[in-house]
């Protein structure tokens, strides 16, 4: 004969989510979702590298390797290179995108250096001359020009708007965005320093010492720092704001829910 069931269980006490072995309840959503390949996002984020690095490579044969990389629309233009080819290795391949401060930054680099160079060097002579360049690689100088201060911008911020999914920056991580542009300040003045008497001794004409001295210099660099951060909160606020153009994968019936207790 069996024993009666009691009325009246014991109670049990909930397993808390630190405990040890209810670590593996939980899990992120992604580790169970499947990842799609998406062709067509890598097909176009290899065309933006490549017309990076195409842009990047004719200015470094007009004004030398050396000039040409000490400048921050170059350097901008050459690290988001290097993250759209990235991406696209990942998004050919069904996986994890790459993350977001890293891709956040890139964008805003190259953002940062297209406004300044619209609003505050639009009537600036060119940074590289091309009366000792090649004639065949003298002609391809504005559109390279073009490339980096116009369609590189407009397309890193296309891939952000309508490739990437959101919600993916955060406000702490404007702060660590900003190292980059003070070591670049300090860089260009540095290499002022050094080259004394030299014709491209400063990059920038906002930068130049020896024509604005140090005091307005460094207001300048505080303005454009201001202005940059700025736009680095903006960027953070839209992403949290925009809808999700990625495509979902298709729901599979399976759902994650909470333990009981």
């Amino acid at each position: 004969m069996t024993a009666p069931i009691p009325r009246d269980l014991p109670d049990i006490p909930a397993l808390p989510r630190t405990h040890p072995a209810s670590a593996a309840l939980f899990a992120p959503a992604r580790t169970v979702l499947p990842l799609v390949r998406r062709p067509l996002t890598a097909a176009y984020r290899l065309l933006l590298a490549l017309l990076a690095a195409g842009a990047v490579l004719v200015e470094a044969l007009l004004g030398g390797p050396a000039r040409a990389l000490s400048h921050f629309t170059v350097q901008s233009a050459l690290l988001l290179a290097l993250v759209m080819l990235a991406s696209a290795r990942r998004a050919w391949g069904a996986r994890h995108p790459l993350p977001g401060a890293l891709t956040g930054a890139a964008l805003l680099y190259v953002i940062m250096a297209s406004l300044t160079h619209h609003v505050l060097l639009a009537d600036a002579p060119p940074p590289f001359p091309t009366a000792d360049a090649a004639a065949g690689v003298g002609r391809l100088e504005p559109l390279a020009a073009h490339t980096l201060y116009t369609v590189l911008p407009v397309a890193a911020v296309l891939d952000w708007l309508l490739l990437s999914p959101p919600a993916r920056l955060r406000l702490r991580q404007t702060a660590t965005w900003m190292l980059y542009p003070l070591a670049y300040l300090a860089f260009t003045l540095v290499r002022g320093e050094l080259l004394t008497g030299s014709p491209a001794r400063y990059l920038y004409p906002s930068f130049d010492v020896t024509r604005h001295g140090y005091r307005n210099v460094l207001a300048d660099a505080l303005l454009l720092g201001l202005a940059l951060y700025a736009l680095a909160v903006l960027l953070v606020a839209l992403d949290h704001a925009r809808p999700n153009p990625v495509r979902r994968p298709p729901k599979t019936g399976f759902r994650l829910r909470l333990p009981v207790g």
